[in-house]
């Protein structure tokens, strides 16, 4: 095997290493929102159905819906 070929082989390990890194980070980001809705926005409705006028609950379930998107969208985008 010639220099350049192992040259070669090492670029390819390194690019499906990165590809598997990526993928890795990515999953894990969708799963911290799935994490994130469970535990907070269905949480939260739960304790709703105790005191619809808790005003501490609704901004927990806008909260927590916020950082769901924001950790799908990050999830998305490095999977991209």
């Amino acid at each position: 095997m010639s220099n350049w070929e192992k040259q070669q082989e090492v670029k390819k390990e390194g690019r499906e290493r990165d590809r598997s890194r990526r993928e890795t980070l990515g999953k894990y980001f969708y799963d911290l929102s799935k994490l994130m809705f469970a535990a907070i926005v269905l949480g939260e409705m739960l304790i709703l159905q105790k005191d619809m006028s808790d005003s501490i609950s609704w901004l927990m379930i806008l909260f927590g819906g916020l950082l769901t998107y924001l950790l799908a969208w990050i999830g998305n985008k490095i999977l991209k």
